[in-house]
């Protein structure tokens, strides 16, 4: 029986060899960078879309706060008023009618808020209605009698 002889190979031929199954510091790298490159591409289509939702949820007005800062009054005076918000709500506007109910000092005051953001046209964003005792008021124009 014969032994098969053993290959012999030089030192030149087994340091030149490399193995086939792995990868190269300049693959890797090459890798990493256009793995990051798609990473911040979506980071940045995700911030982008995320200040998109913002602009669209626009806050809504607190009609209550219109009511609050009525209350804080002594006097009222039957008739309307409206006014806006200025930058905190652009665009919205608000009235409100001033009637008196009774001859004691009752008042009913209906808030409206008006949003003219929607192209133009007021569309009635709230409405609210609110009685208020007020003995030191007039009492109004029709019936000529002041306290």
């Amino acid at each position: 029986m014969k032994l098969p002889k053993p290959e012999v190979r030089s030192q030149k031929s087994v340091g030149a060899s490399r193995p086939l199954s792995a990868f190269t510091l300049l693959e890797v790298m090459i890798a990493m960078g256009i793995f990051f490159m798609f990473i911040f591409a979506i980071l940045e289509l995700v911030s982008t879309n995320l200040r998109h939702v913002q602009r669209l949820q626009k806050p809504t007005v607190d009609i209550g706060s219109l009511a609050s800062e009525l209350s804080l009054t002594n006097k009222l005076e039957e008739g309307g008023d409206s006014g806006n918000f200025g930058s905190l709500y652009p665009g919205v506007s608000w009235s409100r009618e001033i009637k008196i109910v009774g001859t004691n000092g009752l008042f009913q005051v209906d808030f409206t808020v008006l949003d003219g953001s929607a192209g133009g046209r007021q569309l009635v964003q709230s409405t609210l209605s609110i009685f208020l005792y007020r003995p030191e008021s007039t009492m109004g124009i029709s019936s000529g009698l002041r306290l």
